[in-house]
């Protein structure tokens, strides 16, 4: 096994083949992004905990250099839940910490209801419970309306907007009300730049948003509760660390009040001075938080 960090392509039983950076030895710990990103979401904890640990970090079926299958239906969130499965089998991989950022923090939240024998702890970097989620859109309004977002991505006239407007603006738009642009690096800025521009990317990403059973009502819209959300919810029993970008402007602090109900071993760390990004962003606080969290038994 390599110890030093590197790309390699894996094909999955699942049928598609995801670009994988990866390294280290010991204890495995995979790291799952989210929209609209790459592994690289993940580069200063990848390089911090790869000494101690075996990293692994795909870009997702969509995203950057992993394979872009068409059809909103190949997105949906057990499906990428069934690729984490896959990627561990593939690397022979039994039980591992994960870590999920964003619609990656959804994938690891499903994936630890759906497999709690495999994931031995569970880290969530702001990514929304699935159950508070899909509560809030109906019954706080503030979150509503910061989560209409999600139904201009559903659209089918996405692609045609950013496609006018230009990568550029698109970026820009992207990341402006979240982090200042000037901290992101030039080579940062083109390899966005460069994974949007190919061929099948941005239909792809959005697909993640089509494909996603999570309802979402126009502001002021009457609307109940899915069935789902009023029915016994499983809890997660295994140690589950969750790290908040305080200055989240999608996701608003009401998706972590609550989790106490929800799982049993639960460790909060907020950033305050940090939003939606806070990996990149504050990359010091997460890969302390990460690294005291995996310090534990």
């Amino acid at each position: 096994m390599a110890l030093e960090l590197h790309d390699r392509r894996i094909a999955l039983s699942t049928g598609v083949t995801l670009n994988v950076r990866l390294g280290g030895e010991g204890e495995p710990v995979i790291f799952l992004h989210g929209f609209p990103e790459s592994h690289r979401t993940w580069r200063h904890q990848l390089a911090a905990l790869c000494p101690e640990f075996r990293v692994v970090a795909p870009d997702q079926r969509g995203f950057a250099a992993s394979d872009k299958p068409e059809g909103a239906d190949q997105y949906e969130t057990e499906t990428i839940v069934a690729d984490l499965m896959a990627l561990a089998d593939a690397l022979e991989i039994d039980r591992f910490t994960l870590v999920g950022h964003d619609w990656g923090g959804a994938a690891a939240w499903l994936a630890a209801l759906r497999h709690p024998a495999r994931i031995r702890r569970l880290a969530i970097v702001n990514a929304p419970h699935p159950l508070i989620f899909q509560k809030s859109l109906i019954e706080n309004e503030d979150q509503r309306a910061a989560s209409q977002y999600m139904r201009a991505f559903r659209s089918p006239l996405m692609e045609s907007g950013v496609e006018a407007m230009g990568l550029e603006r698109f970026f820009e738009k992207t990341f402006a009300g979240h982090v200042d642009l000037d901290i992101i690096p030039a080579a940062e800025r083109a390899a966005y730049l460069h994974d949007w521009g190919q061929p099948g990317a941005l239909t792809a990403m959005f697909n993640w948003y089509r494909a996603s059973k999570i309802e979402v009502p126009k502001p002021g819209e009457d609307a109940d509760l899915p069935l789902w959300t009023r029915r016994p919810f499983p809890h997660l029993t295994m140690p589950v660390l969750v790290i908040w970008g305080m200055r989240d402007k999608a996701l608003l602090p009401v998706q972590y009040a609550g989790l106490n109900d929800l799982v049993d071993d639960l460790r909060l760390v907020t950033v305050e001075d940090a939003g939606h990004f806070v990996p990149w962003e504050k990359p010091k606080a997460v890969t302390e938080a990460l690294l005291d969290f995996l310090g534990g038994d």
